[in-house]
């Protein structure tokens, strides 16, 4: 015998419009006693249609059949997903829809048979991400309890295409979706769906929002330690699935996975889309965590006659900051990097962190790590820096982050030049014995060009050390914010970021040249935390032609990362040399954060030890 339960409940489609229903502001849920209609005319797959938005969008439909596959009830977003159990056979329409329900957890529970009437709405998470094919301001009838559930897709290594998108050169929302050809294609027609994964490799830790990504086909472009290595604009390793929970964290809590785990057995559960990281799977059913062992290695030793030098992203470091991560970032430093002699420093904050208040020194943050890391039994190190002008080199509003060196002076002399500040640009002069000098030291690159605004200016030191003079160079280029993602509503995507970006490479590279044209012999190490890959256009200005040269570039494919980004192992970070420095330079990017849920960064940092001894063919010694 068939029970009715019928409910309405009022759904926002705005962030807006659910903070006025959380503070009693829009219409308060209301029971409806009317009796069970029979099913409308109108079903999932109509509603669905054969694009991305659907035919009914901003219209009312009423008693749209089918069974509730899975709940959400937990934050601002809640409602259910239910799927039509009969289907058109059309592999391009889905036979999956979300009820969006707000604040309110819905009444219904898994294996209800229902009749669902209301608004179809197309709501999009953020400006150029897909949109949501949702019923809002809905009423549902239930009409049974306990179905079975229709059978979930399985996502083997076959059922993604390789192909991302069609190459449309702009919005796709309006063409026909082709999902055995196209990646986005695949997920749009699998909308709300039942879909499943088996056996799932890790490719994305967990992070701290709760989710993980896994990957379809792990023999596709693997790197060393299991994940998904990202080496070419034209293949964005389409067998990425990110990985959220429905279930109750204190019924079963998110597994802590890092890369080179399993999610072993069956994750299952409906596709959704947000605009962190696009499709997705919000599972009912999680696999085993099984881990896989990866462990953090260290580097080996700086030889006698090397010159150690590392460039290290902390991650907005302020001086506020807990302790906790400043011992872990020492003792990463003093165990895995074995203490270099030269460390250049990227998003070095200011005394107060975030606080917005015109402080711009960074000596407290400074001094808390160059401490913590004698504390861990690593050198005394002197930190050099320039602090910036406020709110002019971006990064967290109020952080004022910046490039800084640590040496240690046991080993490395800093020559010291005064005069440099936030706007005065170093100079390349003749040095002693015909070898180049700096104007001031420590010094930036151009800080006044409009290339730099808004983005951190590149800090210049002039090192010495067993005889020889050394030029390091510590830059953050301009993020990527900005750029549209892979996964949305725009493809190819935009990465508007790039011309920015393209014009600092092209300053540090004039640099460069200005410093060899004086010195051709020079040791000149150009490194830190580009954002920008290393098959990019921005490291091209630099490498291609020029006077500097990636020894990333000699790795083996499955190495060439040091971050991992929605699953795909990547270069962002670099240390770029002269040919004068490449064949007596050794190169290794210190795996210790990007592939593991306890990072005390997002970015590994990496070591080049440099051989003084002109005359010493590469990898002996």
């Amino acid at each position: 015998m068939s029970s009715t339960r019928p409910r309405r409940v009022p759904a926002p489609t705005s962030a807006a419009a659910a903070l006025l229903l959380a503070a009693g502001l829009a219409p308060a849920p209301a029971l409806a006693d009317a009796p069970a209609p029979a099913a409308g005319d109108v079903r999932v797959h109509d509603i669905q249609g054969t694009t991305r938005t659907s035919p009914f969008a901003g219209t009312e439909v009423s008693d749209v059949p089918g069974t509730v596959t899975a709940v959400n009830a937990f934050g601002s977003a809640r409602g259910f997903w239910f799927q039509d159990t009969e289907g058109d056979g059309d592999p391009r329409t889905s036979e999956g829809l979300f009820v969006f329900t707000g604040r309110e957890t819905p009444d219904v529970a898994v294996g209800d048979e229902v009749l669902v009437s209301g608004r179809v709405d197309e709501y999009r998470p953020a400006e150029g991400a897909q949109t949501v094919t949702q019923i809002g301001g809905a009423d549902w009838t239930v009409l049974s309890g306990g179905n079975e559930l229709p059978a979930s897709v399985l996502l083997d290594e076959n059922a993604i295409p390789r192909a991302q998108a069609p190459d449309h050169g702009g919005d796709i929302s309006g063409l026909e979706l082709s999902p055995g050809e196209y990646a986005l294609d695949f997920w749009a027609a699998h909308e709300h769906m039942l879909v499943r994964v088996e056996d799932a490799p890790v490719v994305g830790a967990t992070d701290g929002y709760h989710a993980l990504w896994v990957t379809t086909r792990p023999d596709h472009n693997p790197s060393a330690n299991g994940g998904t290595v990202y080496g070419s604009y034209d293949d964005p390793n389409t067998g990425r699935v990110k990985i959220e929970s429905l279930i109750d964290r204190a019924e079963r809590p998110f597994p802590e996975a890092d890369v080179g785990d399993t999610l072993a057995g069956v994750t299952e559960g409906p596709v959704y889309y947000t605009q962190y990281g696009g499709y997705l799977v919000r599972a009912t059913t999680l696999g085993e965590h099984v881990p896989g062992g990866l462990e953090r290695t260290p580097v080996r030793d700086r030889r006698r006659h090397e010159v150690s030098v590392a460039t290290y992203n902390v991650e907005n470091l302020g001086g506020r900051d807990p302790q906790d991560k400043y011992d872990a970032l020492a003792a990463g430093i003093v165990e895995h990097l074995r203490s270099p002699d030269i460390i250049g420093l990227e998003e070095i904050q200011d005394d107060n962190g975030t606080v917005d208040d015109g402080t711009v020194d960074a000596g407290v943050t400074l001094d808390r790590l160059t401490e913590a890391i004698a504390a861990r039994g690593g050198p005394e190190y002197e930190w050099r820096q320039i602090n910036p002008q406020d709110k002019q080199d971006g990064g967290v509003p109020g952080g004022n982050i910046r490039n800084a060196f640590l040496f240690d002076p046991a080993r490395v002399q800093f020559v010291d030049v005064p005069g440099g500040d936030a706007t005065t640009a170093v100079e390349v002069v003749p040095g002693r014995r015909g070898s180049a000098a700096l104007s001031v030291s420590p010094g930036r690159i151009s800080p006044a060009d409009e290339a730099w605004e808004e983005s951190r200016k590149p800090l210049v030191g002039h090192f010495r050390a067993l005889n020889r003079d050394i030029y390091v160079v510590t830059n953050h280029f301009n993020s990527k914010g900005g750029d549209q993602p892979l996964h949305g509503v725009v493809q190819p995507p935009r990465r508007s970021s790039e011309a920015q970006r393209h014009a600092q490479a092209a300053l540090v590279r004039e640099f460069a040249e200005e410093l060899l044209a004086v010195d051709p012999d020079a040791d000149l190490v150009v490194m830190g935390d580009l954002n920008d890959f290393q098959f990019s256009r921005t490291l091209e200005i630099l490498t291609e032609d020029g006077p500097l040269h990636n020894p990333m570039t000699a790795l083996p494919a499955s190495e060439r990362y040091g971050y991992v980004f929605d699953g795909n192992s990547q270069a962002l970070d670099h240390i770029l040399v002269n040919d004068a420095v490449r064949h007596r330079a050794d190169y290794r990017v210190v795996r210790i954060n990007s592939e593991f849920h306890d990072q005390v960064s997002d970015h590994d940092p990496q070591v080049l030890w440099l051989d003084t001894r002109r005359s010493t063919p590469p990898g002996r010694g």
